[in-house]
Order: C-alpha cells, then structure tokens, then sequence
C-alpha cells in the first residue's frame, strides 16, 4: 500500500486555505440551483472495475495493478511513467464507481466516488508547494472535468461546485488552450460539459467556437489529422463522437463543419488499416491496435496530399496485399522521421514494417523509435540528418494492378529520391533509391517478427516464415547487376505499448542507385536487368518494369 505523503502546509491552513476556495473561487456557481444537462457515458470513464476502484486497486497503460488504499497519496508516481501519473489524476476511476452506481444502486459506491474526489480537491490546491505537477497540467484537467461533471448529477455540494468553475476558468483560458491537437478537443469536451451542467452560455458557446475551428485546423479536406499518426487519427474521431453526442444532449446547434470533418477522418482511418484489422504503426500508432466500426473506403489506393499513400489490392479481403508510403511536412506532434519510408503486408505476413509506438517515457530506445534508422529509409552515406525536413510526392501512376509513386526531400542536404513500385496480383514490390553523383545510399529494411532472413549472396536474402519462402534481390543502377554485401543484423520493433521485439533488419550495401525488388512466395525468383528493363518471374507470373534513376520506375 502507498504511504499517504503531505505537503508542507498544515491541517489547519489547509481547511482555511480550501474554504477561501470556496468563498472566493473564480466563478460563483451553485449546484443545487442548476437546472443544466449532466453527460455521464460509461465509455468514457476508466477501464478499472468498480469493485477495484472501492478497494484502491488501479491498474493503468497496461502495467500492474497498484494498491492506492483508502487515502491516497496523489504524489504517487511507482513506475515512474508520465501516462501512469496522467491517468491517476484524470479521476476517470472515479467517474467509473459513479456510472456502476448508476447501473447497481448500491450507495457505497457513490459514496467512495466522493471521498476520491473531494480528497483530490483538499490535497491538490492549485498553485500548493509540492503537489505532482500532473495535479493541474492542462490534459488531466481536460480529462477529469467530465468525472466530476458526472458525479455532479448526484452531489450538489458547494466544493464540487467551486472545483468545476475552477476547471472552467483553466479549459477556458487562451493560454492554456491546445487549438489543433487532440488534447484541444479534449478541452473543448470538458468546458462544454461543465457549461451545460450550470447553463453558463459564454463556456458553452466558447467550446463550440474553438472546437469548429480546431477541427478545421487539426484535420484536413481529406480527412488526414496533423498529428501525423492514424492512432491519433482514431482518438480524434471517437472523441469527436463523444463531442456531438455531448452537444445534442446540451440542446446546442451542431457545427456542420465539424460533423464533416469528423465523417472525413473515418476515411483516413480506413485506408490506414491493414487487411488483419491492425492499423498501420506508422509514427505514435501501437502496432497491436485495431480500429472497431470504421466503413471500408471506395478506393484501393488512395494519396492522402497531407503525406501519406496507402494501397491494398482489395477491401474486406484478410489475403489482400498492402502498403503505406510516407511524405509530407516535416516531422510534429506525434510523427517520427519516417518520410520516404515503406511499410508492406502481403500473404497475411507482415514483410517489411516500422519500429512502431513504444511509449512517451524519454528513453533512449523511445528516441530511437522516432529516428529514420526505425523506418524503411534510404540513409544518405557520410552526411548528417536535417531533422523535421519535409519530403515531396513528385509523381504517381496509379492503374488498377499497378501503381508507382516518386519522391523526394533534402533531409541529408542533397536531393535523395525514392520510387515504389508495386504490382498487384503477383505482389511485387520495387523500390529505387538515388543520390547525386559521387553520393551514396544505404536502405534499411526492418522485416516483420515472424520473419527470418539469411543473405544468399549475389544480391539476394532469403526470408523465411516456416517453409513460406520470399526473396529481397537488390541491383546496382543504372549498371543493373546485382549488388551484394547485404548485412543482416537484430534489430527491435515495438509491437505494443512498452513492449520490445528482436526482427530481423537487412542493411543494403552502399550505393549511387540501388534497385530492391521484393518477391513474396518465391525463395529464388528468375530476374534479368537490361538498359533499365528489368523482368522478374515470380510463382504468379512474370513481371516487367522500367527502372531509370532519373525517371523512377514504372
């Protein structure tokens, strides 16, 4: 059981400090007279049970439970994990004892709800030495408000209601407002519920203001959100439902450019999910998350001019293959250095895949994950990484069986291209890389976790999944033979949260212009390179490209 620590500040100042609060809290408000709507969705509320929560048993992010016992220790921080210490102070495991309460009856519920709560309002007086510096950050504000605003539905006391106005004037307050970020809209939640539960217009009004322009800040026409990670993309649209089913409930007109923007999300989400139902780990995406009742899009191939390409040769079809191609600005929020980086899905088997989401917790590993030597990407030899450099999508062809796709940026300080080629049917996949004369590149390409590979020689590694066999050929441009010195070494993905994994991870050889082809369901495929012409029999069929380092490949 955690020790209960207090700060420095007497019993007596405390009670005295507490009741000013209540006397000359920033907005005079009254519970037992408000008329106003109270939100209280079990959805929102925290995963921990209620008969844990009435032990002080919480388990947070996955990690072992923890005894917090009857008087909690709000300092408490076991695992030293910043989403562990957030989700103490949310109070959304409080706001869970009063949704059982509402489902079961049973008073000693509600009645622990109060205690939680009104413990955290005496011990975390905003501005008080020593409280954790969660207590108040503006995410835990945004998120416990609608806890308390639940819990208002049955306690009208006047220290809940000083607490809320409290809440209200942070959520409210400019400075502290995260307009186009997830954390905003979270906000933008918080303030509409306490608004409507006191009927205070210039809240409620102010939330549906910001949050009409956020959304139009945060998610594009086409529905990709600036995070740059599609898991953020999934938070954003739940969160959005939660918002409009809020604003109904309130009785206030809904913004129709936020409906659609919430109905263009769905579609981003949808392309980035492969076809096992997992959502692509590309930048702060966990590898293990898989979105529920999100619409198969109409295209199977679509170009996202936000940054991001993705391409399937079926919907509804756990045999199709798939992949994402990576552009657009420079690395934020919650992206990595991926720009020019592949991921492919072909035979139910991931081939070649990311680093993936580890954690928010600053360790050397979790830096690593945000690096472009975690992604599939041409590494530029003897030159020094511009960090946040945007890449361009300089071409696409993108037929019914074949697609190709060039890019480009200057994250190295000279202009390295990468095209993709893919082929439907046989699931070919190409990629040319290329630098500037007297320049050279060396891809890394990181294979799924069910994957082994063994370098064959001549250019080729061999990949292995039992006895399915496929094949990573790579050729020197535009000499087009085979280029060997292929180098596989362990590398690490993270296939969920705080979770680490050895994949294999192949190291090209140095080149001016390098040229890999991947063949699934073929150890040893025939392959000939003539001029640019490149021909390649796999166990489907033949296949024939044009691979030129100045034109791509198609």
């Amino acid at each position: 059981m955690l020790d209960k620590k207090r700060g420095i500040i007497g019993p007596g100042a405390l009670a005295l400090t507490f009741l000013t609060l209540l006397a000359c809290g920033p907005v005079e408000l009254s519970l037992a007279d408000s008329r106003g709507t109270v939100t209280c969705r079990p959805g929102q509320f925290s995963t921990v049970t209620g008969t844990d929560a009435m032990r002080g048993r919480v388990a947070f992010v996955g990690l072992p439970p923890v005894e917090l016992g009857k008087d909690v220790d709000w300092r408490a921080d076991p695992y030293r994990n910043r989403s562990w210490a957030l989700n103490l102070h949310t109070l959304r495991w409080m706001g869970r004892l009063v949704v059982d309460y509402e489902a079961n009856g049973r008073r000693e519920y509600l009645d622990r709800a109060v205690e939680i709560a009104r413990d955290w309002v005496r011990d975390n007086l905003r501005g008080k030495a020593g409280i954790s510096p969660w207590a108040w950050a503006e995410h835990p504000v945004a998120l416990r408000a609608p806890a308390l605003v639940c819990l208002s539905a049955h306690v009208k006391d006047d220290w809940l209601a000083a607490s809320l106005a409290e809440h209200a004037e942070m959520l409210a307050d400019a400075a502290l407002y995260k307009g186009g970020h997830n954390h905003g809209l979270d906000q933008d939640i918080a303030l509409l519920g306490i608004g409507c539960r006191f009927g205070e217009q210039k809240w409620t009004a102010l939330a549906l203001r910001r949050m009409t322009a956020s959304a139009e800040l945060a998610i594009d026409a086409q529905g990709v959100l600036r995070e740059q990670a599609p898991r953020y993309g999934l938070y954003v649209h739940q969160r959005m439902r939660v918002a409009m089913d809020e604003i109904k409930d309130c009785g206030a007109g809904m913004p129709a450019e936020l409906t659609r923007r919430w109905r263009s999300l769905e579609d981003y989400i949808a392309h980035a999910t492969q076809p096992d139902g997992r959502l692509a780990p590309i930048g702060d995406s966990p590898a293990d998350l898989r979105p529920k009742g999100i619409s198969p899009g109409e295209d199977t191939v679509k170009v996202f001019t936000g940054g991001y390409v993705f391409g399937r040769t079926a919907w509804n079809d756990a045999d199709s293959a798939y992949y994402s191609i990576r552009f657009g600005p420079g690395r934020a929020l919650h992206g990595h250095e991926d720009h020019l980086g592949v991921t492919y899905h072909a035979r139910r088997r991931d081939i070649l895949v990311e680093a993936g989401f580890h954690s928010y917790e600053k360790t050397p590993y979790q830096r690593w994950t945000l690096s472009p030597q975690a992604h599939n990407v041409p590494v530029v030899v003897g030159a020094d990484f511009r960090e946040g450099t945007a890449a361009r999508l300089l071409g696409e062809t993108a037929g019914r069986t074949r697609q190709s796709f060039r890019l480009a940026d200057e994250a190295y300080g000279l202009t390295r291209t990468r095209s993709v080629l893919v082929e439907h049917g046989t699931d070919l996949m190409a990629v040319l890389d290329a630098v500037p004369p007297g320049r050279q590149v060396r891809p890394l390409w990181h294979l799924g976790p069910a994957l082994s590979a063994t370098a064959a020689g001549d250019g080729r590694v061999v990949l292995a999944d039992g006895r399915w066999r496929a094949s990573l050929i790579q050729l020197e441009m535009p000499a087009c033979r085979p280029i060997g010195g292929q180098s596989v070494r362990s590398g690490e993905i993270s296939p969920g949260y705080l979770k680490r994994i050895r994949v294999p991870t192949v190291v090209s050889p140095a080149a001016g212009a390098l040229l890999t082809v991947v063949v699934p369901g073929a150890a040893d495929p025939e392959i000939s390179c003539s001029g640019g012409n490149v021909r390649v029999r796999t166990p489907d069929g033949m296949v024939s490209f044009t691979a030129g380092v100045s034109t791509g490949l198609f």
